[in-house]
């Protein structure tokens, strides 16, 4: 079976995280450790135009070390942008520099990531004690797709909030007349009149919203409606927008602007609403994990027995937490005899086997690509487990960051 496209993107996403947890305890000595955020529309070329400069600029260094240093990451850089003809399609980032190992020592270490889960924005280029990990960061905690709505009867915005970052899309401007009716109309006339802009304003909006929300209807974490109580009441309850966009509207709120600050002010009156949709998965494993370990049969929990029930095959899912930070030991004896262990990074070593007592060769390796390796083969959908709740927290402090649901009783 294959894995999905969410599975895809959480492994990714570890796979990021990980990499940077590496990348930020790196340091340098001086200003010499380079990165370079190269968005998906910059051509290779003029990337390898500006890394010469900066290479041809760095001569003029006073540190012979730190000269030294930085031209050797550039020529690095340079070296590795020759494999491509174009960025990926999310763009990538380049790091590069001689990092301190202790001792006085350094050693030259050069990492490129391709394709973030967003795409990069604009190029940047970067040269400190330290590698630039936080736009990466920001995006790995990224979470949802929203769309955003913001209107009165003057204007209207509409836009996506894609994790962190609000995206302005689409406005428009109404011709909805005062309160105040213009001489010469009688005011029967002048409120037809009103009504019927009234009604033409709500439903350009609502076709502006539909025609960007509806293709991605299937994508989208929910809606959210703001602008002042009156109208945003209105529109939502006179039934304009697509059905199944209306049925995904997850809150509404009193928003003073409607213009694109507004879809700003939105976001952060929509603040808890969003903070709780973003770990409401989460919840709903968790919820359904503790109900089956008080009152049923199919959960598993802790490394060896998670890893039982998947080499079995019957897990459904895995739940791991996105704070684990293990490694996973195997051991194997001269007789034949495979034993694992779950061990803190760089702990353990020699072991004799329990069986037989034979000293055992060991492989060390990340503890979740083990686990998710185990899970893909077996058709088991792996379900990371942010931290951010109490029951969350729980699966890491109390069942060791590895829990499992269970298809089928194994009584292990």
């Amino acid at each position: 079976m294959s894995e999905s496209t969410a599975e895809r993107s959480d492994k990714q996403k570890y796979e990021y995280r990980k990499v940077i947890e590496e990348l930020d305890d790196y340091r340098g000595s001086g200003t010499q450790l380079v990165t370079i955020y190269v968005p998906p529309d910059k051509q290779i070329s003029d990337v390898v135009a500006h890394v010469t400069q900066e290479h041809s600029e760095a001569s003029n260094i006073k540190s012979k070390d730190t000269r030294t240093n930085v031209q050797d990451a550039l020529k690095s850089i340079k070296d590795r942008l020759k494999y491509y003809q174009n960025p990926p399609e999310n763009g990538m980032v380049l790091f590069s520099g001689a990092v301190d190992t202790g001792g006085g020592r350094t050693d030259m270490v050069t990492k490129v990531l391709e394709d973030p889960p967003e795409p990069i924005q604009s190029f940047r280029y970067h040269c400190d004690s330290e590698f630039l990990t936080e736009p990466l960061a920001e995006m790995l905690g990224d979470k949802g797709l929203f769309g955003l709505i913001v209107l009165d009867r003057r204007e209207a915005n509409v836009g996506w909030l894609r994790g962190k970052r609000v995206e302005p899309v689409k406005s428009t401007t109404s011709l909805v007349p005062g309160k105040q009716k213009k001489g010469g109309q009688s005011q029967a006339r002048f409120e037809r009149l009103r009504l019927e802009a009234i009604d033409n304003h709500y439903q350009e909006v609502a076709e502006m919203a539909n025609e960007l929300f509806v293709p991605k209807r299937h994508e989208i974490d929910g809606i959210l409606v703001g602008g002042p109580s009156p109208t945003k009441d209105e529109f939502l309850s006179e039934g304009y927008l697509h059905h199944e966009i209306q049925d995904n509207v997850i809150g509404k709120f009193d928003v003073a602007y409607t213009d694109e600050s507004g879809l700003y002010d939105l976001v952060d009156a929509a603040g808890e609403v969003l903070a709780e949709r973003e770990v409401l998965q989460d919840k709903q494993f968790m919820e359904r994990f503790f109900k089956e370990l008080h009152d049923g049969d199919l959960a598993t929990y802790g490394f060896g027995p998670t890893r039982e029930n998947l080499m079995m095959g019957a897990v459904e899912t895995l739940l791991i937490s996105e704070d684990l930070r293990k490694e996973v030991l195997t051991h194997e004896c001269p007789n034949g005899h495979t034993e694992h262990e779950l061990v803190d990074p760089g702990k353990g070593g020699d072991h004799e086997c329990s069986r037989c007592g034979e000293p055992t060769e060991t492989e060390r390796e990340d503890a979740i690509d083990h686990l998710m390796e185990l899970a893909e083969q077996r058709g088991t959908e792996t379900q990371f487990i942010s931290t951010d709740f109490e029951k969350g927290e729980q699966l890491l402090a109390a069942f060791g960051g590895v829990a499992g649901l269970l298809r089928y009783s194994t009584g292990v």
